[in-house]
């Protein structure tokens, strides 16, 4: 963070390239706090609502550098970068959560019942983030059948379906079905045992202080997004998909990997599932409303290899958690797909 800062306010340092690179490595520890904190709430909770703490707060960090991102006008990065988020925790923090706990445990089961909802309410998100994009592409083949307004139209409609939708998820996993997205007791007991957690107050403070700061370095780090793609060579679509989505997975990335050594496997999952959800569910309709504040507006029309990586994803986390038990081969198969979709968005067209 310091470096961060002298390359943004002193002018004989000012580079950039790397107020880039600095702000993204800076945000990483930032999000970690989040996660330390988020974890130590869990404790005093239960493991349902500390994943949902867990992803909220991890999420914050992507939200803030999208509205940042949004605000500048770079509405392909906002894209790219929901995109990016979903694909990356079900693919790239699941998958190495798996893969890291299945090194240490040779089996490792979570509620199937609670995996195979969560993962049924993703597919259901993924299926509507197709929505805008067949609809361009039916309407535009029939004269004065697309426009613009009619698209943003649909995607403000789409985008209070998907929150209401969410809203009636909270319901059923923190009010009337509560019961089965509680985790295993041995393994808090044993955890307990060992450490006393922190007071709220202590976790709160942490949280909020490490929020603003996210705030902050964000805005250092989308307004030196152009300069470095083309001193990178890369696309906007990759800087969002991968670059800022890795960044702002880094709280659920290094919670979920602890939880999962810690053979917590309902808690890992509920990170890295529930942050899709909420990514798709929550932050995406956000941005749809926020974006009515500022010169460009926002819509949920995304590429089609944005939509297939998305549900690709979807629909093989769906396969994996839907037994209720897990192995590292699983994580590696998670990781890998991960790698390909990297590869094609490193090599697909745009703007460099």
């Amino acid at each position: 963070m310091p470096v961060a800062f002298a390359l943004r306010y002193v002018p004989a340092w000012q580079n950039q390239t790397a107020l880039f690179i600095v702000s993204a490595l800076a945000i990483i520890p930032i999000a970690g706090w989040m996660g330390n904190a988020t974890e130590q709430l869990a404790h005093r909770m239960g493991e349902g609502i500390g994943g949902l703490l867990n992803a909220s707060f991890g999420n914050a960090a992507e939200l803030i550098i999208a509205l940042m991102a949004l605000h500048a006008g770079k509405i392909e990065v906002v894209k790219a970068s929901i995109t990016g988020s979903i694909i990356g925790n079900l693919l790239l923090v699941l998958g190495v959560s798996i893969f890291a706990g299945g090194v240490r445990f040779k089996q490792q089961k979570f509620n199937q019942t609670a995996a195979r909802a969560s993962c049924t309410a993703l597919i259901l998100a993924a299926a509507a983030l197709v929505i805008p994009t067949v609809f361009h592409t039916a309407a535009a083949q029939h004269p004065g059948g697309w426009t613009p307004a009619a698209e943003q139209s649909l995607s403000l409609a789409i985008a209070v379906v998907l929150i209401l939708t969410y809203g009636a998820i909270l319901v059923f996993s923190l009010v009337t079905h509560k019961q089965l997205f509680v985790g295993g007791e041995a393994d808090v007991s044993e955890e307990e045992n060992c450490e006393r957690p922190w007071p709220v107050s202590k976790a709160v403070g942490i949280l909020l202080g490490a929020t603003m700061a996210v705030a902050w370095v964000s805005e250092f780090l989308v307004g030196a997004v152009e300069a470095a793609q083309h001193s990178l060579g890369v696309t906007e679509t990759f800087v969002g998909v991968i670059i800022v989505a890795i960044v702002g997975n880094a709280a659920e990335h290094s919670t979920a990997i602890t939880m999962a050594l810690k053979n917590k496997m309902d808690l890992a999952l509920g990170i890295a599932v529930g942050s899709s959800l909420q990514i798709a569910l929550f932050v995406a309709p956000v941005l749809v409303f926020s974006s009515y504040a500022f010169p460009h507006r926002l819509n949920l029309e995304f590429t089609v290899p944005e939509i297939v990586a998305v549900v690709v994803a979807a629909f093989v986390t769906d396969q994996i958690a839907g037994d209720g038990e897990s192995n590292w081969l699983e994580g590696v198969q998670l990781l890998a797909l991960y790698v390909i979709l990297g590869v094609l968005f490193y090599f697909l067209p745009g703007t460099r």
